[in-house]
């Protein structure tokens, strides 16, 4: 888990277009925002906030990048990460009132190459399967082949699809995944003729008014954010922030993931939601039956489903039940139906949540990984449109993650006995060069260098390669060129003098489940 904490006072930028007439955002916003800032560290924020069809707050605060200074406005556009999915659910939705489409559809009719592991999965699978987490694919698995980036095509990942293995029963459980979106968003592609970029933008950017909005991240964009993340600490996650140089920049990933957006646009997609499907001028984006089957709860989703780390500050935020619908979380808060969603790219979080009974959108996004930020705010927010008393979240949020934060350092220093430092090793170095195939993923190259120094390179992922470290006997370290990407542990198995198999695992303990590492199961290649 990448989200933690920092203290740098960061005084607010003010751009706001509110309807005072109409409605009364909390007294204290901006206080609490900028106390969020200074607790955990963002370098800038924004927010927006809808009532009763209305867009009442929309405000950037802070900087857009800690090189530039320049100011964060109602229109500056941040990654809001997986709040994408909604849209791809939505651009489905749009090809279901088209006719194009049935939710019911079986994939494999509509999508030409879709294979699972499982030919009963491959058999079944639906639309509404595609979009519900509920397939028997592991957490986050198959997120290597489009993380931190790739060299793949769509086509690719729908291609790996047959070859990653499912961990329970099809439609047994909701494990979270990014593959099966970037595999809806080649659904779009073949029902509609036209790319998943092209049919968001003109299907939904251009109706709802969202001019600000991109279906990638750009590091260069006019009105774009640098990403930010503590790299350089004694774990992920502490030390300062740094520039990161490259973000989920889109391609194959972008329908699971890659959309950029500022608070005025995210005041309008929480408008069209809230109205289910309809735009202020009076024409529906999609329509109010979509809207209903978009926010049907569809799977339970148990208290552990993102692990122990992640799991704790679910707790924290209290929700009595959570189900996933189509591209949206639905959960009880305190009594109260909550549609929410967040998201996470390296460099930049974003919380997302819907009252549907209130009327009321609460949209925040940072620029950076300290992402008790976005959720201090976007709950202080929602606790105070339910008339639920201050349950003072800066101060708890804190807590909860300097907790974190220090269980994560103690679990560290705490090796195995096996991974104690020692000299032995079963082969001479040069003897772990190679090349190893995983059946999903492709291939990692060893090779040696520098005078006989091992290196690891992910060959269909750009950035992913850096020097092997010996550890203990047959396992080794790799701290990645790229330090945004977690460090990991390289077990070689040997028999009979020659490497058999090789897997890894996450130095950190708080790894975001992207880099778990879990599912590769590397084997020379012959």
């Amino acid at each position: 888990m990448r989200s933690l904490f920092c203290g740098v006072a960061i005084a607010a930028i003010v751009s706001v277009s509110a309807s005072a007439a109409f409605a009364a955002p909390p007294a204290d916003i901006d206080a609490f925002v900028a106390k969020s800032m200074q607790t955990f560290g963002p370098p800038g924020m924004s927010v927006a906030i809808v009532e009763n069809g209305k867009v009442v707050f929309t405000r950037g605060y802070g900087i857009r990048s800690i090189a530039t200074k320049a100011p964060v406005n109602e229109h500056t556009a941040f990654p809001i990460g997986s709040e994408s999915k909604a849209f791809t659910a939505a651009a489905l939705a749009i090809l279901v009132d088209q006719g194009k489409l049935k939710w019911t559809d079986r994939v494999v009719d509509k999508l030409p190459g879709f294979q699972m592991y499982d030919p009963y999965a491959t058999e079944h699978m639906t639309i509404i399967d595609l979009l519900t987490h509920r397939s028997g694919l592991g957490l986050g698995e198959g997120d290597l082949l489009i993380v931190p980036a790739t060299t793949r095509s769509r086509a690719d990942i729908v291609h790996a699809l047959r070859y990653l293995k499912p961990v329970t029963g099809f439609r047994e459980s909701f494990a979270y995944d990014n593959i099966l979106y970037i595999v809806a968003g080649a659904l779009v592609e073949s029902v509609s003729g036209e790319t998943w970029e092209h049919f968001v933008e003109t299907h939904i950017f251009a109706p709802a008014g969202m001019t600000d909005a991109m279906t990638a991240y750009h590091i260069d964009a006019k009105n774009g954010v640098a990403l930010h993340a503590r790299i350089n600490g004694p774990i992920m996650g502490m030390g300062p922030q740094s520039i990161l140089q490259h973000g989920l920049e889109g391609g194959a990933s972008a329908p699971a993931g890659a959309i950029n957006a500022s608070a005025t646009d995210m005041a309008k997609w929480m408008q069209a939601q809230l109205a289910h499907g309809k735009l202020p001028n009076g024409k529906q984006l999609f329509s109010a039956t979509q809207s209903d089957e978009m926010w049907k709860p569809r799977v339970v989703v148990s208290p552990d489903s993102f692990g122990a780390a992640t799991s704790a500050v679910l707790a924290a935020l209290s929700p009595k039940f959570q189900d996933y619908g189509l591209g949206w979380f639905v959960e009880s808060y305190h009594g109260h139906v909550v549609i929410e969603h967040t998201g996470a790219v390296l460099g930049a979080v974003a919380a997302q949540y819907l009252i549907p009974e209130k009327g009321v959108g609460i949209s925040v996004n940072i620029n950076s990984e300290d992402g008790a930020a976005r959720r201090a705010v976007a709950m202080h927010l929602l606790d105070y449109y339910l008339g639920i008393p201050d349950q003072h979240w800066n101060e708890e949020l804190k807590k909860l993650m300097d907790g974190m934060m220090a269980a994560g350092q103690k679990a560290m220093k705490a090796q195995p006995e096996q991974m104690k430092p020692n000299n032995k090793s079963s082969l001479p170095t040069g003897s772990y060069a190679g090349v190893y195939r995983d059946p999903w993923y492709g291939t990692t190259t060893v090779s040696t260098r520098d005078g006989g120094n091992l290196w690891m390179k992910f060959d269909q992922t750009p950035r992913m390669e850096g020097p092997l470290t010996h550890v203990a006997d047959d396992t080794f370290k790799v701290v990645w060129a790229d330090h945004m990407i977690e460090p990991a542990y390289v077990k070689f198995d040997v028999a009979s003098g020659k490497i058999v198999k090789v897997e890894m695992k996450p130095v950190s303990p708080l790894a975001d489940f992207s880099f778990d590492y879990q599912d590769l199961h590397f084997a020379p290649a012959h």
